[in-house]
């Protein structure tokens, strides 16, 4: 994505980098989405194996959206990706979606160290006034992911997109605030440091 509002960046937090998506992480994406078959899951946006370069070349193309892979910094493993899309520079809003990661790491401190690195760019150098997030309204462990970081819930948009069978999906619209920021961080800072159950 050409834009002046979100710019090419790395970001690196706790073992955990986001570096721009490029064509070169292509194998190793194809792995992170086979561990756990992720696009199986009917309600996501997982690229079956074979579908992983045209799932790359999409993101790349696409006007509005910016492409994030997320690297274990010790291994240099791919372990998933995730974006800013619908980015609208005018009103300094954006979205974070296309979020996924192999099944080894859900659960871990990686989506956590991950909302809090894209969070804090878009907060605290963008300039966001609000950054948005949507979900499909069967994907309901990502809308009470979502929750648990703090974003209010704008509504539902019905008949809103086509899932990869052929469904149509109701989409559950989510949405953080700037002045609600330093709270969510603060509890984000929180989760990350407190001793994680075995």
């Amino acid at each position: 994505m050409s834009s002046s509002f979100v710019e090419p960046v790395n970001l690196s937090a706790r073992g955990v980098a986001m570096v721009p998506l490029t064509p070169l992480h292509e194998q190793g994406l194809r792995e992170a989405a086979a561990d756990g078959q992720l696009w199986k899951i009917r309600v996501t946006s997982v690229p079956e194996p074979d579908q992983t370069r045209a799932y790359i070349e999409a993101a790349l193309q696409a006007t509005d959206r910016f492409a994030f892979a997320v690297i274990d910094e010790a291994s240099g493993k791919v372990l998933g990706t995730s974006s800013y899309h619908d980015v609208l520079p005018a009103v300094k809003r954006v979205e974070i979606g296309y979020t996924w990661y192999a099944g080894s790491v859900q659960r871990t401190h990686v989506n956590t160290t991950c909302k809090l690195l894209l969070l804090t760019h878009a907060f605290e150098s963008l300039g966001c006034h609000v950054v948005g997030w949507r979900t499909d309204n069967f994907n309901h462990a990502s809308q009470r992911a979502i929750e648990r970081l703090g974003a209010r819930k704008d509504g539902v948009i019905r008949g809103h997109a086509m899932r990869r069978d052929g469904s149509i999906r109701d989409t559950v619209m989510y949405s953080l605030r700037s002045g609600e920021w330093p709270e969510v961080k603060a509890q984000l800072l929180y989760l990350l440091d407190k001793p994680r159950q075995a």
